[in-house]
């Protein structure tokens, strides 16, 4: 770990350190609202350590909090990971040659280790970014619920500090990045308005999932310009 550590410059360990910071503050919100809006203690815990996923554990743990059942929770958990399948494919070199190594470098796969990972241009100093900043995630990520959980049993009720509101616009400041394309702007409005209409006929939580039918075009549009043309 430590030679990891020498690979990487100074500039680039104090940008990971701010980004642990960050994710801190956003797990210890996770951990207090899972368990003041009634979750048991262990819940958020192990979903941390279990699945590790930011966006799918808000999302996860908000479906629960709205009574929505399990599978729906984990189907929204699932469907917000998706973008991970892909991130594999972009970092799988880095992530070691056995199966052990791959599966445990796998758990590490994160938007934030993949970018400083991408921002690297030497192939050590890649590996070394990917790992460095996926372990440190992991472990102040861990932590940070698990105190946030511990100050949930201390405040007892969500709404008691407006923490009910917490979930959705912590949500939002996560997509809010993203916002800044038109063509991604257009897909969310149309998914917010999608799961507003469905929200009084199907159970909660499934409005998430039926959001993203408003990628299903433009995804089917992207697929179509990619089928190469058949010689005739």
């Amino acid at each position: 770990m430590r030679s990891l550590f020498k690979t990487l410059d100074r500039a680039t360990l104090g940008d990971m350190g701010l980004v642990c910071l960050a994710d801190g503050v956003v797990g210890m919100s996770f951990g207090a609202i899972a368990v003041s809006g009634g979750l048991p203690l262990w819940f958020p815990v192990a979903l941390s350590i279990l699945v590790f996923a930011g966006g799918a554990q808000f999302a996860t743990v908000g479906v629960l909090l709205a009574g929505g059942d399990p599978v729906t929770a984990a189907m929204t958990g699932l469907a917000l990971n998706g973008r991970l399948l892909a991130y594999g494919l972009t970092v799988s070199e880095l992530l070691g040659q056995g199966w052990m190594a791959r599966l445990l470098g796998a758990h590490f796969i994160l938007d934030e280790s993949v970018a400083f990972a991408m921002k690297q241009t030497d192939p050590a100093a890649k590996r070394a970014a990917f790992w460095v900043c996926g372990i440190l995630i992991f472990g102040v990520w861990n932590l940070a619920v698990l105190a946030g959980a511990l100050a949930g049993q201390a405040i007892g009720s969500a709404s008691s500090l407006g923490l009910d509101a917490a979930f959705p616009a912590l949500l939002f400041a996560l997509v809010w990045p993203a916002l800044s394309n038109g063509t991604t702007r257009r897909r969310v409005l149309a998914g917010g308005a999608l799961a507003l209409i469905s929200a009084p006929w199907v159970a909660p939580g499934l409005p998430v999932l039926v959001a993203l039918l408003a990628v299903v075009p433009s995804a089917l549009r992207t697929g179509q310009t990619a089928t190469p043309p058949t010689k005739a």
